[in-house]
C-alpha cells in the first residue's frame, strides 16, 4: 500500500484542526475564505499525488503495456476452403494462391486471387496440373508458375505450369530438371525463377533456375548451408536470402544470401545466434522496403523477426496477431506483408492478415 503524506479532503470537508501535520495546509485562525482556498489546494495536491503513485506502480511492473513497431490487421477471409501447404505467387500487385490440403487432408486444385486494394478474393481457373500440396510457386514478369509437390496418390512431382492472369489460363512448361520433390523453397530474381532444397526421399540442397524466355531449367550453385526442408526465402536488391527449415528433423538457423551475378552463396548472421529455441521450419517470410521478415512456423510461436541486410542483424518486431500456424503463405504488396492460410494440428485456416512495419503495435 502507498501511504500519502497528507489527507485528501473533499470539496466541502473541513480540515481537522487537531492534526498538526495538516495545519500547514489549513492553519488554525484563518478566515473561512482562506480555509476553503486551502481545502482546494489540498484537493489538487491529493490528485497530483495519486497520479504520481499510479505512475510509480506502472514503473514497478503492475502495468504490462508494451508498444513496438509492426502492426497486423485482419482482412477478408479466403472464400474457398481453409487449407495449408498451399502455393502461390504475386503478379501486378495481385496475390494468387491455390492447391494444398483441407482439414480432411484431401488434395486441392482450386485457385484464387486476392486484391489488397479491394480487400476481395476472386476464384480463378483451377490449377491445371491437378490437385497437390507442398508445391512451390514464383512469378516472372506478367506470368506465374507452380510446380513440384505431392499428388492425390502421394507421388512426388516435378511438372511445372504457367498461369497467365490476362487470359485466366494455364499451360504446361518444361518439367523441373531436379528430382521430384516436396516442400522446396522458391524465389524470383530478375527474369528468372529459382527452386532449391526440399525432400525427394532424402533432404536436398541443389538449386535450379528457370528462364521463361527459353522454357529451360539450368542447374546453378547449390544452397550454401546444410540440406533442408521447409526453409523460407525472400529477395532484397536482387539477392535472395534463404534459411531456417530442418535437416533430418534438426532445426536449422543458419542464413545465406545468393548473388545470381556471381552464382555464389555467402553465409550471413545466423537466425538469432543466441536463441536456438526460435529455430523453426515451415514459417512464412516476405520483404518490405529493404528489410526481410519471418514469422510463425512449426514451433507454435507468433514472434516476428526483422532482418536488416545492410547491417546483417536480426531484431524482434512484435507478434503475429492471428493464430499461430505453419505451412502458411507469405507475400508482400505495396509496402505491406501478408500471411494467409496454414494450419496448426488438425486446424486449417482461411484468414489473411496484413502487416505494416511502420505502425505501432500495442500489447497488453
Amino acid at each position: 500500500m502507498i501511504h500519502l503524506p497528507f489527507r485528501i479532503f473533499s470539496a466541502t470537508e473541513s480540515a481537522p484542526k487537531s492534526i498538526p501535520t495538516e495545519a500547514a495546509f489549513s492553519p488554525i485562525g484563518q478566515t473561512p475564505q482562506n480555509q476553503r482556498r486551502n481545502q482546494r489546494i489540498n484537493w489538487a495536491l491529493g490528485l497530483l499525488t495519486i497520479g504520481w503513485a499510479g505512475l510509480l506502480i506502472g514503473c514497478n511492473g503492475t502495468s504490462s503495456t508494451v508498444s513496438t513497431l509492426g502492426d497486423w490487421v485482419k482482412r477478408s477471409d479466403l472464400e474457398g476452403v481453409a487449407r495449408y501447404q498451399a502455393s502461390g505467387f504475386v503478379v501486378n500487385n495481385i496475390a494468387y494462391m491455390g492447391t494444398g490440403t483441407n482439414v480432411s487432408n484431401e488434395r486441392l486444385q482450386d485457385f484464387w486471387a486476392y486484391d489488397p486494394a479491394r480487400n476481395a478474393w476472386t476464384q480463378k481457373a483451377d490449377f491445371a496440373g491437378g490437385a497437390r500440396y507442398a508445391a512451390v510457386g514464383f512469378s516472372v514478369g506478367s506470368k506465374g508458375y507452380i510446380g513440384t509437390g505431392i499428388d492425390v496418390n502421394s507421388n512426388r512431382l516435378k511438372d511445372f505450369w504457367e498461369y497467365d492472369p490476362a487470359t485466366n489460363a494455364w499451360k504446361k512448361v518444361a518439367d523441373f530438371t531436379g528430382t521430384a520433390r516436396q516442400a522446396a523453397t522458391s524465389f524470383t530474381i530478375g527474369n528468372k525463377g529459382y527452386v532449391t532444397c526440399g525432400f525427394d526421399g532424402n533432404y536436398l540442397k541443389d538449386m535450379y533456375s528457370y528462364d521463361p524466355a527459353t522454357n529451360a531449367w539450368t542447374k546453378v550453385a547449390s544452397y550454401g548451408g546444410a540440406k533442408r526442408i521447409g526453409a523460407v526465402s525472400f529477395v532484397i536488391d536482387n539477392k535472395a536470402y534463404v534459411g531456417t527449415g530442418n535437416n533430418n528433423g534438426i532445426p536449422q538457423k543458419d542464413w545465406y544470401v545468393y548473388d545470381p551475378a556471381q552464382d555464389l552463396w555467402t553465409q550471413k548472421a545466423d537466425f538469432i545466434t543466441d536463441q536456438a529455441a526460435i529455430a523453426r521450419s515451415y514459417a512464412v517470410a516476405f520483404a518490405i522496403n529493404g528489410f526481410g521478415y519471418i514469422t510463425c512456423g512449426d514451433t507454435g510461436t507468433k514472434d516476428v523477426w526483422q532482418y536488416n541486410p545492410a547491417a546483417d542483424t536480426w531484431a524482434t518486431l512484435g507478434v503475429f496477431e492471428g493464430s499461430s500456424r505453419s505451412y502458411g503463405i507469405g507475400f508482400a504488396i505495396n509496402n505491406k506483408g501478408y500471411v494467409t492460410t496454414g494450419g496448426a494440428g488438425t486446424q486449417r485456416y482461411d484468414d489473411i492478415w496484413s502487416f505494416d512495419p511502420t505502425i505501432e503495435q500495442v500489447q497488453e
